[in-house]
């Protein structure tokens, strides 16, 4: 497969930077809806933080995210660094994948249930719901800002090639 040129891999890895910044971005943002939960007692506005996360995810999230994934696997099946030669790339494939599986399944259950359990009254269900929510999502941008570390620094050298 022919490699890019420097022009189409610099167009490509800028996508793939504002995707990731996005993808963080938003995160971040589902973390200070979370907190900012834990400091009211009203439905109504619990209801709003919840459901303007669920917008969050289904609208800049799953976008950011898709696009993460995609100029990602491009940039690496098109230039030297390829899927599987280096360490580094490896573990971000791996953490990638936690990602989101955290996003598109855990976190988007926990704030859908998050929805339903606030129209009721918040009582213990709702709190147990919330602080699983608010784990994941300290979880997710952890692991977020971890590939971007490894991103800057690429540890772990490439691997031996058997032939």
């Amino acid at each position: 497969m022919k490699n890019l040129s420097l022009t189409q891999k610099k167009w490509w890895l800028s996508a793939h930077i504002l995707f990731s910044a996005i993808w963080l971005g938003v995160t971040v943002t589902f973390l200070i809806l979370c907190i900012s939960v834990l400091n009211t007692n009203d439905g109504q506005v619990i209801k709003a933080y919840y459901t303007s996360m669920l917008r969050l995810e289904q609208t800049a999230g799953r976008a950011s995210l898709i696009g993460t994934v995609i100029t990602g696997l491009l940039l690496s099946i098109l230039t030297k660094w390829g899927l599987f030669r280096f360490y580094w790339i490896i573990t971000k494939e791996i953490i990638t994948l936690i990602c989101l599986a955290l996003g598109f399944i855990f976190i988007y259950y926990w704030t859908l249930n998050g929805i339903h359990l606030s129209a009721d009254s918040i009582n213990e269900d709702f709190i147990t719901n919330h602080y699983q929510l608010m784990i994941w999502i300290i979880i997710q941008v952890s692991l977020l800002a971890i590939l971007f570390i490894i991103s800057v620094f690429k540890p772990w050298g490439q691997r031996i090639q058997r032939r």
